[in-house]
């Protein structure tokens, strides 16, 4: 093996180190937590905000006093006992100080202008994606109401809890006859609702583009798929179709037109990543280290056999598995509206653009690779997928049983 192809199989060794360097041995979209705001106005009445917050995290991030905290005590007791109607009952008998931490956290201006929040009736609970969550009403009242230029503010969650590493704040709004939709986060913790066009686009493509990349289990099935073709022919058409069928379960799950419990998502995707990783070690099994042993195939329509076509099908199955995973992760609640159609379709474009950057890396080395040493380029390819395989494995585990 000459000095040059030794060089390039370290270059490849390091590049693939740092994608598994992002593995997390845990549920995907296991670490935020979404909170849900739809806010609705008129010119002659109040902003009204219906907020939707996890209910263990409000409880726990609301209570002052820690453990000793009668709201941490009392709301943990009906949040353990699953009986909804407590959990509504912990919230108003400590009203105040839930109130309190949500305005605190989750504001209202209006030309700069902070506006005064009030509760309107009791809180609710109800369930998102099988998980207990409070539902909490406010009114707002600004001086500047009807000028249109209105911020939305929310840095609620993580706090002093540690569950959470971040939380995603989805706004819907139609306020003023403006209508639209907006993600927050750390990064990007407000936004106008008076915003461009090309602001909104931009917020949903860069949440697009952020899931991809933090979506380590998306990842490591693309990089199966990048590792088990041959051909640009082979990756542009598996690509194709995990993005055609993704594409049309998001848009689906996305609009609440199909709803498939998370529990049942998160395995199969894990799953999925397994599978594939598995099916090119199961190519390469028993034929030595030679990749002439692995000829590309032909004939057939689009230049696949029998083998490249089943594949093709696993992988568009498996991309309307991962669809749900995306839809799950952005969560809008609204009513359908083409305004909420374009956000979603922005952000489905962000994980294309990020999605196609990924395949225009590293393909082309496989493909540099395999010509400077075919061998090589065998054992690269045969480590990546035994690699992502195995993590395939241990994700399916941890998610079935829950650990």
């Amino acid at each position: 093996m000459s000095h040059r192809v030794r060089r390039l199989l370290l270059t490849f060794a390091a590049a693939v180190l740092l994608f598994l360097g992002l593995v997390r041995p845990a549920a995907a979209h296991g670490f935020t937590s979404t909170v849900y705001a739809h806010v609705t106005a008129d010119r002659d009445g109040p902003i009204r905000t219906e907020l939707k917050l996890e209910y263990d995290l409000l409880v726990v991030s609301a209570a002052d006093a820690g453990d000793d905290d009668p709201l941490f005590r009392d709301g943990t007791d009906a949040f353990e006992n699953g009986d909804a109607d407590a959990r509504s009952a912990a919230l108003d008998a400590h009203r105040e100080t839930a109130v309190d931490y949500v305005t605190r956290r989750f504001t209202v201006t209006t030309g700069g202008t902070a506006c005064a929040p009030a509760p309107v009736g009791t809180f609710r609970t109800g369930r998102e994606e099988g998980v207990p969550y409070a539902l909490l009403t406010l009114d707002w009242t600004c001086a500047g109401h009807g000028t249109g230029d209105h911020e939305i503010r929310s840095t609620l969650f993580p706090d002093a809890e540690g569950y959470v590493k971040g939380t995603k704040t989805i706004v819907t709004y139609d306020v003023d006859g403006l209508m639209g939709s907006a993600a927050l986060d750390t990064g990007h913790p407000s936004f106008s609702i008076g915003q461009s066009w090309a602001e909104r686009f931009w917020e949903f493509f860069r949440l697009g583009a952020e899931h991809l990349l933090t979506g380590t289990d998306h990842i490591l099935f693309l990089l199966a798929l990048i590792a088990g073709s041959r051909r640009p022919r082979e990756v542009v058409l598996a690509a194709t179709a995990f993005t055609l069928a993704h594409s049309v379960t998001f848009l689906l799950a996305a609009l609440g037109l199909v709803e498939v419990p998370a529990d049942l998502v998160e395995p199969v995707i894990a799953l999925s990543i397994a599978v594939v990783a598995g099916w090119h070690l199961w190519r390469i099994r028993g034929r030595g280290t030679d990749a002439g042993d692995l000829p590309a195939p032909t004939g057939g329509r689009f230049g696949l056999d029998r083998a490249g076509w089943t594949r093709l099908c696993v992988v568009f199955c498996f991309g309307l598995v991962h669809g749900l995973g995306f839809a799950g992760a952005l969560g809008i609640e609204a009513a359908w509206s083409w305004t909420l159609l374009w956000s979603l379709l922005v952000f489905n474009i962000g994980i294309e653009a990020v999605q196609l950057a990924v395949i225009a890396v590293l393909f082309p080395l496989f493909l540099l690779l395999g010509r400077r040493s075919p061998r090589a380029a065998l054992w690269a390819t045969g480590t990546l997928s035994a690699g992502v395989a195995v993590m395939g494995l241990v994700w399916f585990v941890q998610r079935v049983t829950g650990s």
